[in-house]
């Protein structure tokens, strides 16, 4: 039978619509991310954002269309990151447990999340089948209550987890063998609700203060609902990095709010944000209408609607990447 071949369409009003944003672990040898991309172009699937970190040594990947579409775009993804990418070789101060390290897929219109779910569950499959990189399942496609959370299916990374598979079976993936992938680990994939990921600087080098502002504000901690947070250093600054898991019980501006109060508490200043992907309009529609904006928007570097608004970019994705020609590899 042909390959079935796919490209990039608008979407038609009342057809269904879903967004992956898959993280990949490499953030710094951009032919090998530009690979990575050029690989997902499938049709019926847009590229609305792609990004790179030298730091976190991680890139992300927003795509949407179809759902079939979307989740073949996928896993073509993780299949060329798993060729491309040596975790044995790859380190960065942002956790990870696989080559392409986390796939979630998200309702975006006419589509639920336990549709998501079930689209999930048929790409870990065939992530493992054609690429033998096992999968674990988490949020609402978990197969255990214990693999709801992503930092528990993660806890450990690459090099712990495939340590505890071979001596724990409990910790075995949810497809596949006993054991992780040599080089690509494995791949967490997963459907959730819009996720924002937003981090922000402090005026200061002080690692143990950007840990100690996470601490209090991450969920888990006590602190905001829906937020999950890490203290990083990244060139050197100090950085609270957060993802927003539920932007309505938790507002970004409330979020940026706490992290300036916890902050300025301590003795010191917050400096520039950043929003890593895309921001769903709910989240922001309010405040970007207003002829000021609020001080969040105002210290995030780069923020330009058209380019950060995921209803946005739907009518106005980019070009895939070309393909990387033998001069350039």
């Amino acid at each position: 039978m042909a390959e079935k071949q796919y490209e990039a369409v608008p979407p038609s009003a009342n057809e269904p619509i879903v967004e992956c944003v898959p993280n990949f672990s490499e953030g710094r040898n951009e032919r090998i991310v530009r690979e990575i991309v050029q690989a997902m172009k499938v049709f019926g699937v847009s590229l609305l954002d792609w990004s790179m970190d030298a730091t976190h040594n991680r890139s992300v990947v927003t795509i949407a269309g179809s759902p079939e579409a979307v989740a073949e775009s996928a896993i073509r993804g993780v299949g060329r990151a798993a060729q491309l990418i040596d975790l044995t070789k790859q380190a960065g101060v942002h956790p990870r447990m696989g080559a392409a390290d986390v796939v979630p897929f998200v309702p975006v219109a006419h589509y639920t999340l336990g549709q998501c779910a079930s689209l999930a569950h048929h790409a870990g499959l065939e992530i493992w089948r054609r690429f033998g990189v096992p999968v674990y399942f988490y949020e609402a496609a978990a197969m255990r209550p214990d693999r709801m959370r992503l930092e528990e299916v993660r806890r450990g990374q690459f090099e712990g987890i495939r340590d505890a598979v071979r001596r724990d079976s409990s910790r075995h993936p949810d497809v596949g063998l006993g054991e992780l992938h040599t080089t690509a680990g494995a791949v967490a994939v997963g459907a959730r609700q819009f996720l924002i990921a937003y981090n922000i600087f402090l005026e200061s080098t002080d690692l143990h203060a950007a840990r100690a502002i996470a601490k209090e504000l991450r969920a888990s901690s006590g602190g905001m609902v829906g937020v999950k947070a890490m203290g990083v250093l990244v060139e050197g600054r100090a950085q609270v990095s957060m993802n927003i898991t539920d932007f309505r019980a938790s507002p970004v501006a409330a979020v940026h709010a706490a992290v300036c109060r916890v902050a300025n508490r301590m003795g010191i200043a917050t400096a520039e944000g950043e929003l890593i992907g895309l921001i769903p309009e709910a989240a922001c529609a309010p405040v970007i209408a207003r002829e000021t904006l609020p001080e969040w928007l105002r210290q995030t570097s780069e923020f330009h609607p058209d380019e950060k608004v995921l209803e946005r970019k739907l009518s106005r994705p980019l070009p895939w990447p070309e393909p990387v020609s033998a001069a350039h590899v």
